[in-house]
């Protein structure tokens, strides 16, 4: 990967629609959705989860942005159970206490010890959010609050973002505002001692055709941090930057893409973007295309800069999904899955699968539409397992209409 300033490459309208006028959509056989859990609201367990993640044994850990005992959002498990179903248990429900973290809304994620790290988008010492750990103890899990943001002396605020781990053990993440200009940071967390960690601000979004509103982050193989930001570039309707640690121990930011908001390219990017096997880059924007309600795009380094493709523009039809909330993965053949938050066949949202098609074209396969109040409501990120599942949550439905956890099967 390149490192330094990268010029901004813009494809053509042309080009663009040539790519989307070769999209087909259908619809897959044999996809077998199944409700793992429902959330319900009954003063323990929580409601509104977001994307989970697995541990090596295929247990499926997540957050809550409410419910739990206090109504601030909980951390939970599920374990599968020898005899079919799955079992949850709620690892921490989040206190009414000006020290803690409240309604968590990103991601979880582990440590080489078993130990999990996540933000929470309020509360803390400043009410702007923390960073906090979980340690498996002998009596449950235990939670340590490692840092609280504060605007007040320019750090970030409102982490919607989740974490990651460099190879020394340092975590990174985003704030999606605060910062030298209040439009968001990067920041890093070196772990200096038991119990202490030192925060450095890496980025502070918002000056001049800067990005504002970062997410996800995502490291390449050299070191280089690459996301996206919500808003802001060249034509205020969002980028994909990258970070570049230079030799004096800073970074550098470069804006690879500009989004256009031109009626053809999407915009307002509102999560990560993942990597292919040759360094391309892919992600989803919630709104833009042709009709207006989100693409999936690649973005392909090149002498110069980085060139976009658009492998799909959602389409208007009442069928088909809108506004794809989270990003996109690979499944083991090669596909782009994802989950759009409304649209399909009851407006709840959909769960696609993306297939090379040949000529630099993608089908869009429908995995799955959520139908009913006891189907989940408005899907999130998804994860595969070894086999190929897929699982997911929703933001709503389920039995007790406070979101769900899901399988799809092929």
């Amino acid at each position: 990967m390149r490192n330094g300033k990268l010029s901004i490459v813009l494809p053509s309208a042309q080009a663009i629609l040539a790519v989307i006028l070769l999209v087909t959509v259908t619809r897959a056989a044999g996809q077998q959705e199944t409700i793992l859990h429902s959330f319900g609201n009954n003063g323990k367990d929580g409601t509104q989860p977001g994307t989970l993640l697995f541990d090596t044994a295929g247990n499926l850990y997540g957050t809550t942005t409410s419910g739990g005992a206090n109504q601030l959002g909980t951390v939970f498990e599920l374990s599968p159970k020898p005899g079919g179903g799955w079992t949850e248990n709620i690892l921490h429900t989040f206190p009414v206490s000006p020290k803690d973290g409240d309604t968590p809304a990103a991601p979880v994620i582990f440590d080489s010890s078993g130990n999990l790290y996540g933000t929470t988008s309020g509360g803390g010492a400043y009410d702007a959010g923390t960073v906090f750990e979980l340690t498996h103890t002998a009596r449950g899990w235990r939670e340590t609050v490692l840092h609280n943001f504060n605007p007040n002396i320019k750090d970030g605020s409102i982490p919607y973002a989740g974490l990651l781990f460099d190879a020394a053990g340092n975590l990174y993440g985003a704030t999606s505002s605060g910062g030298a200009y209040g439009q968001g940071t990067v920041f890093e967390l070196s772990h200096k001692s038991p119990g202490v960690w030192k925060e450095t601000l890496l980025h502070s979004f918002g000056n001049g055709t800067d990005g504002f509103g970062p997410t996800g982050l995502i490291f390449d193989t050299a070191g280089n941090l690459y996301g996206t930001t919500w808003s802001g570039g060249a034509y205020g309707a969002g980028t994909v930057f990258q970070m570049t640690p230079t030799a004096g121990g800073g970074w550098t930011e470069s804006v690879l893409y500009s989004f256009l908001n031109n009626g053809v390219d999407g915009y307002g990017p509102n999560a990560g973007v993942i990597f292919d096997v040759v360094g391309n880059l892919y992600g989803t924007t919630f709104y833009g295309g042709t009709d207006g309600i989100g693409t999936v795009f690649e973005l392909s380094p090149a002498a110069g800069g980085w060139t976009e493709h658009l492998l799909y523009t959602f389409i208007n039809n009442h069928t088909d999904g809108v506004y794809p909330t989270s990003g996109v993965i690979f499944d083991q053949s090669g596909n782009l899955c994802g989950a759009t938050e409304f649209g399909g066949s009851k407006g709840s949202g959909n769960v696609f699968e993306l297939t090379p098609s040949g000529g630099g074209a993608w089908a869009e396969t429908i995995l799955h539409a959520f139908v009913s109040s006891k189907d989940g409501v408005y899907p999130n990120g998804l994860v595969l397992d070894s086999s190929g599942n897929l699982y997911g949550t929703t933001t709503f439905g389920g039995a007790y209409g406070y979101g769900t956890v899901f399988k799809i099967t092929p």
